[in-house]
């Protein structure tokens, strides 16, 4: 009992990390906290966890595994997928109510009623499907008050079914917990989801709130800290700017992807997109597939300057999502590290678009010094199962001032970029003992130039933008897709002021 004793909403202040089974017990302690668990799929993890704390007759309200898909279908009703958000929905709503129902008028004016639902496939017999699954809670803050609610996607990493069960349990009170006591403080209770587990055996790659409890918060944002705190790799953003579930987005589909600053997107960032796109719709291994066209953002990048601006952040995805881009943030510096992650989802095409800058990058051995096979070992997992890159090109004048000797980034200068000389991927200089390597890429089609791009934006770069838009010097209007003029001027982005800035001493 000294455990509970005093754990209330303030534990968000407690450094200790508790175990599961105190986490459980804690719950089953506090009066007001009363619920059902709905679980399908894996057993019954999560309630079986606040039976074994004890006390769990102050906490449970009733326990169900509708496992036959038959019962299942009568109980909640049809989803086009058994494990699935749509699924997750159902048993959320049908458990709700009848808890309301049931129990308002005995226990509604002293009680916090929740429902907490998973849908959850582990690995089957032969071992050959996704482990992974939907879990969510509905719970209310004050007794008679409207729910909140908090949704997730899982991936279980362990090989045995028993193991990702007893990882799912966890994950779930985590989850719960989390809800109850961290509210005030969500990075916390982000972070807390893989409490007495570790990102290496469960990944939470989605995530949203919603409900009276959130009603100020930014799910962009709270995805950002699934990254951060390394919970998953990646997280993904529709073009309205909400929340996507990378699995559902990618699968089965050829992908091409740019990665970049976007700080702010310009007309090359488009132009490079839009070029390379109507080149890969061309490739034998991609015509009538499914494509998706996405924005890549690395957290290196995010947190260039030694920490995460969230407003900075969030500008940027509003900028792609107001120009109709499907945005990525994630932690693959490696490129492929990248395509590694996209396999996960398919065994289409990938393809990526980059400027002659990022080309020279991928050809610094410097990144690869944690390879055992170095540069060799990481081409071989970059361009295996149909990977091609499509280099934009670069005029003369930018590259001699862009790219130092060794292939490192320099800066760009204020200076007129004037000659029609341009560098792309059949005349770069490659480092003398990689040359080969290079000729041989580029020989098989692993590498094409990207062809049809605007020759009038070529001299446009995110860096000179946001120090126009900084010195106020209306020409940057002229580098960046209208919409993104718009949208920079209407929220006072990346230091945008209507006011000119007056000359020094007058």
């Amino acid at each position: 009992m000294g455990i509970v004793r005093g754990m209330s909403e303030s534990m968000s202040e407690n450094k200790e990390l508790l175990t599961t089974i105190q986490k459980a017990l804690t719950i089953n302690l506090d009066p007001p906290k009363y619920g059902t668990f709905a679980e399908i799929g894996a057993g019954q993890e999560v309630a079986r966890e606040f039976f074994q704390a004890g006390g769990a007759s102050g906490t449970i309200a009733k326990s169900i595994s509708a496992y036959d898909m038959v019962f299942s279908d009568a109980i909640y009703g049809k989803a086009p997928r058994y494990v699935s958000r749509e699924r997750l929905k159902l048993m959320l709503d049908h458990e709700y109510q009848l808890l309301i129902e049931r129990l308002s008028s005995t226990r509604g004016d002293h009680t916090n009623f929740f429902v907490f639902a998973d849908t959850v496939a582990t690995s089957n017999y032969k071992g050959n499907n996704e482990a992974h699954g939907w879990l969510g809670l509905r719970f209310q803050t004050e007794p008679k008050g409207e729910p909140s609610e908090i949704v997730v996607h899982a991936r279980m990493w362990d090989k045995e079914a028993v193991l990702q069960q007893q990882a799912l349990g966890i994950a779930g009170v985590n989850l719960i917990y989390g809800a109850l006591y961290y509210r005030s403080d969500l990075p916390k209770l982000i972070e807390s989801l893989k409490d007495n587990l570790g990102s290496n055996r469960i990944e939470i790659d989605m995530l949203r709130f919603s409900g009276p409890a959130f009603e100020n918060v930014d799910n962009r944002l709270m995805s950002l800290h699934l990254v951060k705190f390394g919970l998953t790799n990646a997280v993904m953003f529709g073009k309205s700017g909400d929340v996507l579930q990378p699995s559902e987005v990618l699968h089965k589909k050829a992908i091409l992807v740019e990665r970049g600053s976007f700080r702010p997107v310009t007309h090359v960032n488009v132009d490079m997109l839009n070029c390379a796109t109507a080149q890969f719709v061309q490739e034998p291994l991609v015509k009538g597939k499914d494509v998706i066209v996405l924005m890549e953002i690395t957290m290196n990048n995010l947190l260039s300057d030694g920490g995460l601006d969230a407003q900075d952040f969030l500008s940027r995805v509003d900028l792609l999502a107001d120009i109709g881009f499907t945005v990525v943030i994630s932690d693959y510096s490696e490129y492929y590290r990248l395509t590694s992650y996209f396999r996960r989802y398919t065994k289409e095409m990938i393809g990526v678009a980059m400027g002659i800058n990022n080309l020279l990058e991928i050809f610094n051995e410097k990144y690869y010094e944690n390879l055992e096979g170095g540069i060799l070992e990481s081409f071989g997992r970059l361009f295996r199962n149909s990977v091609k890159l499509y280099i934009y090109p670069m005029r003369q004048e930018a590259y001699d001032m862009y790219i130092a000797p060794g292939g490192e980034v320099r800066g760009l200068q204020n200076k007129s970029l004037t000659t029609n000389v341009l560098i792309n991927s059949k005349n770069v200089k490659i480092v003398d003992h990689l040359s080969n390597l290079y000729a041989h890429l580029l020989e098989n089609h692993y590498i094409d130039s990207i062809v049809g791009y605007n020759t009038d934006i070529l001299n446009i770069f995110s860096r000179d933008v946001l120090r126009r838009i900084k010195e106020r010097d209306p020409s940057w209007e002229t580098m960046v897709p209208t919409p993104v003029v718009e949208a920079i001027k209407r929220r006072g982005l990346f230091g945008y002021s209507e006011h000119p800035v007056l000359a020094a001493g007058r």
